[in-house]
């Protein structure tokens, strides 16, 4: 559904688009975490919890061809597309921080969604509880807040509208892996690491690559906040702060390190 913000986002839907201007990029730590999935028990659902525009629909159904897959998010723009690939046997429009199965299912699989979610340390273990007897918790959240892309659009933000933006005792959204462990660890067997890719973004028409990148999720919470002037101001101030920490390479490339969590809860294993 998304990359890493500051909250929940609120107002004009997403932009199916823009989000999937980077596919490839967003698509392979959804296929690394894919790859480390234990046996799932024989019967039973597959949820894909903020699906998105379905960028994933296609690989879970090739890895479990018998099984039904239901794809599950806020926007009704994505899934519109998510339901166009024809993957999902149905797709429900939830809010996905409430969202309840209505029966327990074989697998949760949620790519790059729950970072928008606050309070992990009850999500999870619900979301964990909620599978049946050896099912499986998978999730990939960006983990990026503390990097460049990330931190100056909230020093930029609190600086120039202080009267909107205030990050005084912010956390990151995502937690360290060990807090996901210890959350998680008596629940069943569980695996978690992190990855940072070296993303090399190729060159954009009128704009930081990085920029480019980030418009479509971890700038949206601070562009609802603005008006078009303001932000026309706000979006040349952050292009102008990435090309000192982004510079653009001779190819005309920059390369964009971004960091991942990845969990995998096997219940009861």
């Amino acid at each position: 559904m998304s990359e890493a913000g500051t909250d929940t986002p609120l107002g004009s839907d997403w932009d199916p688009d823009a989000y999937g201007r980077f596919r490839d990029l967003r698509l392979r730590p959804a296929l690394d975490l894919l790859a480390r999935i234990p046996e799932l028990p024989e019967r039973g659902k597959i949820i894909d919890l903020g699906c998105g525009n379905g960028a994933v629909a296609e690989a879970l159904n090739h890895r479990y061809p018998k099984r039904k897959i239901v794809g599950v998010d806020n926007s009704e723009a994505m899934l519109k597309r998510a339901a166009a690939t024809g993957a999902y046997h149905r797709c429900d429009l939830a809010d996905i921080a409430a969202w309840e199965p209505n029966k327990p299912p074989a697998m949760i699989f949620s790519n790059a969604a729950l970072h928008w979610l606050p309070d992990h340390a009850a999500l999870l273990p619900r979301l964990g509880r909620s599978l049946r007897e050896g099912g499986v918790l998978a999730v990939q959240m960006p983990a990026q807040h503390g990097a460049p892309s990330h931190r100056i659009l909230r020093e930029l933000a609190q600086e120039m509208f202080p009267d909107r933006f205030d990050f005084t005792g912010w956390e990151p959204p995502v937690a360290p892996a060990v807090d996901y462990a210890r959350m998680l660890a008596p629940l069943g067997r569980i695996d978690i690491w992190s990855t940072e890719y070296l993303q090399q973004l190729a060159p954009t028409p009128e704009a930081h690559p990085v920029r480019r990148f980030t418009e479509s999720t971890a700038m949206r919470p601070f562009l609802q906040h603005l008006g078009d002037t303001e932000a026309q101001v706000f979006i040349a101030r952050y292009e102008t702060a990435l090309e000192k920490v982004y510079p653009v390479q001779a190819d005309g490339r920059v390369l964009f390190p971004f960091r991942r969590l990845f969990l995998v809860l096997a219940l009861g294993g």
